[in-house]
């Protein structure tokens, strides 16, 4: 064999390894990018989940104002609670599941001391969509968990982290069970 021949055939291998590599990088690269529109996509799910729970919550305390006239505290509360902004970050998101989850607490402690409100039929179709708003929101959470997961596994583990930190692919934030959820609901009517 000629140099020349043994010199072409270093050069193919070598054009070849180059190939391959360029190859799963694009591939890898493609990879996270799916990923981030995932977790983006899933973000989305938590975000049409809070703007019902909103409404279905807004909808609950207008059902209820006429029974509660005296809680006057409450109803300052809940109206306040604004939609976050669709760009605010999974922690303010978080926070703001936080603050409904407590309000919907409170109508449905009201709604105990009112038996009568209990048993009309708007404010139990919307305690039935609120459960029905519930399960949606952490069936939400779960699947944009899950994809958070999924996508910092991947730009963690190596190879694939080679590509994350070359293109700056950075950790995404979980999102949180509220500290409401995690300890015994405190309830306070008095000021």
């Amino acid at each position: 064999m000629e140099w020349w021949e043994i010199a072409l055939i270093i050069v193919a291998i070598i054009a070849l390894i180059v190939v391959l590599i360029t190859i799963w990088f694009i591939s890898t690269l493609n990879t996270l990018k799916r990923m981030v529109i995932k977790v983006e996509e899933s973000e989305s799910s938590i975000d049409v989940a809070l703007t019902k729970r909103y409404d279905v919550l807004t909808k609950l305390l207008d059902a209820t104002k006429g029974f509660i006239k005296h809680e006057e505290k409450l109803i300052t509360e809940i109206t306040k609670l604004r939609l976050p902004a669709h760009g605010a970050s999974i922690e303010e998101k978080s926070a703001f599941a936080h603050d409904l989850a407590e309000g919907y607490a409170k109508i449905n402690v009201v709604a105990e001391n009112y038996p009568t409100l209990k048993s009309d039929g708007v404010f139990m179709k919307l305690q039935d969509a609120s459960s029905e708003v519930e399960e949606n929101l952490q069936a939400a959470r779960r699947f944009y968990n899950s994809n958070v997961s999924i996508y910092n596994q991947k730009i963690a583990v190596w190879p694939s982290s080679i590509v994350a930190n070359k293109q700056n692919y950075h950790r995404k934030t979980f999102f949180e069970a509220e500290e409401a959820k995690r300890a015994d609901v405190k309830i306070d009517f008095g000021e």
